[in-house]
């Protein structure tokens, strides 16, 4: 399939079951945000800000975070989380498109307990972004298509135990999105053909 435009991507998401991992003790979830732009589909991501107990702190990220107690579902741990960091409320800014397959969380090297249950959504074109300076450094909307083509292709390379590892990664005008958020891009895009 070629990745036309925001009505495709729902027509595919809602043509599948996402793969979900068995029951965990640990969860989270996070919103993959579209919405249409001047040269096609866009992509939402937020630069998470730095803090020493933060495994991902300052990657390149989609809004989301740990299931709290108070959370109904995965689904409600998305919604909140974005409302958190960003100030989206997605119920009323957003439509609900989609799931991608669960995700088991790796941080420097070391499979986590968590797993990551990625959803989809289309946001309104004009809904505010106010994010919040404690959890977020940056946030940006970017282009979707040079992603699916590979025209946004690059390496991270990553010190392992001594070793180099060059990681898959896209350039985002200058900022390297890799690791966990890439996985969920190319799962995205595999879903997609």
């Amino acid at each position: 399939m070629t990745l036309i435009g925001l009505p495709d991507v729902r027509n595919v998401l809602e043509a599948r079951a996402a793969r979900e991992l068995a029951e965990h003790e640990k969860w989270a979830a996070v919103a993959m945000l579209l919405r249409d732009g001047a040269a096609g589909p866009e992509v939402f991501f937020i630069r998470r800000a730095e803090h020493p107990s933060d495994p991902w702190s300052g990657h390149m990220a989609f809004p989301g975070g740990r299931r709290q107690s108070d959370d109904h579902s995965l689904l409600d741990t998305a919604v909140r989380e974005t409302r958190e960091e960003v100030g989206l409320d997605l119920l009323a800014e957003a439509d609900h498109i989609g799931q991608l397959d669960d995700l088991q969380a790796i941080a420097r090297g070391k499979p986590q307990e968590t797993v990551i249950r990625p959803f989809v959504f289309e946001v309104h074109r004009e809904s505010p972004i106010r994010p919040d300076e404690k959890e977020v450094a940056e946030a940006l909307w970017t282009p979707l298509l040079p992603l699916y083509r590979g025209e946004a292709d690059t390496i991270r390379p990553y010190q392992w135990h001594g070793t180099q590892i060059d990681f898959p990664a896209y350039d985002v005008d200058g900022r390297v999105v890799w690791g966990l958020t890439y996985q969920m891009l190319r799962s995205f895009f595999r879903i997609l053909g």
